[in-house]
C-alpha cells in the first residue's frame, strides 16, 4: 500500500497534538473505503457507502461531510447483529439484510452499531447549519448491504453489519475520524 495517508496523519499530529491518535479512522469517499490505523500504520480497511448526493456539510443536504471528526458517542454495544435503531434507541427488532446490489429497504434502517461523529473543524463540520453532530452523522450498519461499496446513504457512512461490529469493538470514544474525497 502506498503512503497516501502519511500527510493526513502528520496533519492530525500538528493540528491536534493533545488528542490521542491511536486508532485513527480515514474514510476515502472516492474509494468508498474506511481505513483503521494504529501506530501510524494501516491495520484494516473496509468497504463503505457514503452519500448518494456527494459530499457537503449543509444541514438538510443529505451529503457526507468532509474534515476531521471525533467519535463522540458509541451506541449498540452487545446488540445482536442486524438490530434496528431508531432515534439511537434499540428497537429490539432485527432487520432482514438485503444483499442484492439494487435491493432497497423501505425504512433505510440503521443497524447493529452506531459511531456518532462530532465535527472538530469550525466552519467546516462544526457550527450553525453545518454541524455533523447536530446532523446526526454516523458510521453505522445497514440493512442494504448489497449497496456497500458505492454511494447510497443519506449522509452517513454505512458499513456491513459484521464490519461495523468489528470496528466498533476497536474504536473508543474520542477516536479521530477524517473524511476525505
Amino acid at each position: 500500500m502506498s503512503t497516501w495517508y502519511r500527510h493526513i496523519l502528520d496533519d492530525l499530529a500538528r493540528t491536534y497534538p493533545d488528542r490521542i491518535r491511536d486508532p485513527v479512522l480515514i474514510v476515502r469517499v472516492g474509494e468508498q473505503r474506511l481505513y483503521r490505523f494504529e501506530r501510524g500504520l494501516p491495520m484494516q480497511h473496509y468497504p463503505v457507502s457514503t452519500s448518494r448526493f456527494g459530499v457537503g456539510n449543509r444541514d438538510g443536504s443529505l451529503r457526507t461531510p468532509l474534515g476531521v471528526h471525533q467519535v463522540r458517542r458509541r451506541i449498540g454495544d452487545q446488540a445482536p447483529p442486524g438490530t434496528i435503531f431508531r432515534g439511537r434507541r434499540n428497537t429490539g427488532e432485527v432487520a432482514r439484510i438485503l444483499n442484492g446490489p439494487g435491493e432497497r429497504s423501505p425504512d433505510d434502517n440503521i443497524t447493529s452499531r452506531i459511531l456518532w461523529l462530532d465535527g472538530l473543524e469550525e466552519g467546516v463540520n462544526r457550527g450553525d447549519g453545518i454541524d455533523s453532530f447536530q446532523r446526526f452523522i454516523y458510521i453505522h450498519g445497514t440493512d442494504e448491504e448489497g449497496r456497500i461499496g458505492r454511494p447510497a446513504s443519506d449522509g452517513c457512512v454505512r458499513m456491513t453489519n459484521t464490519d461495523v461490529i468489528e470496528l466498533f469493538d476497536r474504536v473508543p470514544q474520542g477516536t479521530l475520524v477524517v473524511i476525505v474525497e
